[in-house]
């Protein structure tokens, strides 16, 4: 076996030593220690599937259906295939290419020509080639290895990108499934109380036409009772239009969709426990943001070594006869072998404009990176003074609706006794009617706040869910 030349020797191992540009650091961020409003009764739960502790398996097989149906999942996934293939096309850079082919014809030459044949020289012959190729470029500066650096980071990002649809998918079908449930408990109040003042105008109806009750009295009894009744279509249409809503978040074409406990039944989840910086780990599109400022980081290498000249090594080896039977013989053999260095001496400052450019994209890279973790800490701190908030909230509106239960019952014994006028019912079962449908309203708020808040942490959780999905 014949030695290799010894300054091929040498740059192949240049090829690896060389790497222009600045290695990528994760850039030092002003994290608080603690929580502004940081929840004293908290538990580590943070990297369970905390929508199972609603206690609900149809929203648990909704969450199962849409984290295998959700086409923007899907998306996500076909999206990963391409940077897959995207670095495979990178990487082979860096090892030599090899090309082989065949061919074979006929041709004719003309005997008329400037150059006369020969009479004993045929001029229509045959010809047959087959051979291989080669061509390599010597990585010295590490172009190569730079952008195989950015394609490999642009992948790792196009997979967090799907942990990020992952972690707002399953957030929204939680969410999306307990709007669905407080519009149906509005509903049923809104149903119960129409049938209430249904009977109220049916007897009203009947005093009136007794004389025992004015034409005044009968038009508030109606009108209160329309009221009600407008609830009912507008209710219905919201609840038509979360139902599409979340068959799409599912994968399906809109239609209903299968309930399961009440809103009242629904567990509360429980408030996680974290450090503001546990989200640098936790949160999948944090982690996105860093790999996109690596992957621009070190296009800023690539950029840099255009100032460098580029060393090509080409080679061909094969055969070519004007007779197949003799194109494998030793005389039909072909070969050559060629080094080029090609170097930039005048480029009007286009290789200075594309370091810019690198440079200020990574710049880009490096805001973007801070400002979505600066927001990340925002819906953290909102989600969690928002629970807390709504927490009081309802327990006041609690109190509130047990005391107008208390109001009407009371204003009706009133006014079948005789001490009072019936505007006194209208008013109580007016005011009841309003503050049972903002407490439905406001527990549902709550469990929002509870999604938001675990959407917000980040966790584990979106290491079950990406299983559930099947990837």
């Amino acid at each position: 076996m014949k030695k290799l030349p010894g300054y091929l020797v040498l740059l192949m191992l240049l090829n690896g030593c060389m790497l222009m540009g600045p290695d990528c650091q994760r850039p030092d961020i002003d994290s608080p220690s603690k929580w502004r409003f940081e929840e004293t009764q908290t538990q580590k739960i943070v990297n369970l599937a905390w929508w199972k502790e609603m206690q609900d398996p149809v929203l648990n097989d909704l969450i199962h259906t849409a984290l295998r149906e959700n086409q923007d999942i899907k998306i996500a996934t076909a999206r990963i295939e391409e940077f897959l293939g995207q670095m495979a096309i990178t990487r082979s850079g860096l090892f030599p290419r090899v090309d082989g082919g065949a061919a074979g014809g006929r041709e004719k030459v003309t005997s008329s020509g400037r150059t006369p044949l020969p009479d004993s020289v045929s001029d229509t012959d045959n010809f047959y080639q087959a051979g291989l190729s080669a061509s390599w470029e010597i990585d010295l500066w590490g172009r190569i290895r730079r952008e195989n650096e950015a394609a490999r980071a642009n992948l790792i990002s196009s997979e967090e990108g799907r942990r990020s649809i992952i972690l707002t998918l399953v957030s929204a079908v939680s969410g999306s499934y307990v709007s669905l449930r407080n519009l149906d408990r509005q509903l049923e109040i809104s149903q119960r109380t129409v049938q209430s003042r249904a009977d109220s105008l049916r007897l009203f109806q009947m005093r009136f036409q007794g004389g025992i009750v004015s034409e005044l009295e009968l038009s508030q009894i109606r009108s209160e009772y329309e009221s009600a009744l407008a609830t009912i279509p507008s209710t219905q249409k919201l609840i038509a239009q979360q139902e599409h809503a979340l068959s799409i978040l599912l994968g399906h074409n809109p239609g209903a969709v299968l309930r399961g406990k009440t809103i009242d039944e629904l567990v509360l989840p429980a408030i996680p426990a974290g450090l503001p910086s546990d989200l640098l780990e936790r949160r999948p599109d944090i982690r996105q943001a860093e790999q996109d400022l690596v992957a621009a980081n070190a296009l800023i290498g690539a950029a840099k070594t255009l100032y460098f000249p580029s060393i090509s090594l080409t080679g061909a080896f094969g055969f070519s006869s004007v007779y197949l039977s003799d194109l494998f013989t030793g005389s039909a053999r072909t070969w050559n072998f060629t080094g080029s260095l090609t170097a930039p001496i005048f480029q009007a400052g286009a290789i200075a404009g594309q370091i810019q450019v690198a440079e200020a994209q990574q710049q880009q890279a490096l805001y973007q990176y801070r400002k979505v973790i600066q927001t990340a800490f925002r819906e953290v701190e909102d989600a969690l003074v928002d629970q807390q908030r709504t927490r009081e909230q309802l327990a006041i509106q609690a109190r509130q609706v047990a005391a107008l239960a208390d109001y009407a019952r009371i204003a009706r014994l009133r006014y079948d006794n005789g001490y009072t006028s019936y505007i006194e019912v209208l008013d109580s079962e007016r005011s009841l009617f309003s503050a049972e449908l903002s407490q439905t309203q406001t527990q549902n708020n709550l469990f929002q706040s509870m999604v938001s808040l675990y959407k917000a942490m980040g966790g584990g959780w979106v290491n079950d869910a990406e299983m559930i999905a099947g990837y």
